[in-house]
């Protein structure tokens, strides 16, 4: 499989997966600068109550952000899979058409799935 496929514009294959990677790497450094942050404000019980439900709740959305971006990588590497796979029947991918559109909808509800969090997690960071 070739890691150079282009996605879009500048976006090529190899550059989805350093994107997941890093993400993934800054988002667990992120994470345990907040907690180390917010275990100072827990003198209690209630504060606990409070401020533990803030940090799952941002845990939760890195974690289905990263499991989008996965999802597209899937779709993305079983695209050119099929591409190099069957590249001699004459298919630009190998695949009937039906089979590209269904990948290009999967791949464009990752698309927004992955902004309509973003968006989330911005606006929770904002209030």
């Amino acid at each position: 499989m070739s890691t150079e496929f282009e996605l879009f514009d500048g976006k090529s294959f190899s550059d989805l997966m350093k994107d997941i990677y890093h993400n993934s790497k800054k988002k667990d450094r992120q994470i345990n600068t907040l907690i180390q942050e917010l275990q100072p404000l827990i003198k209690n019980i209630g504060d606990a109550t409070i401020i533990v439900p803030l940090i799952k709740e941002y845990l939760d959305v890195s974690v289905k952000n990263d499991e989008h971006l996965v999802k597209l990588a899937a779709v993305v590497q079983r695209l050119v899979n099929s591409s190099t796979k069957l590249s001699d029947v004459g298919d630009e991918y190998g695949m009937t058409e039906a089979e590209k559109e269904q990948l290009l909808i999967i791949a464009e509800n990752e698309l927004k799935e992955i902004q309509k969090e973003q968006a989330e997690l911005t606006k929770k960071e904002i209030d």
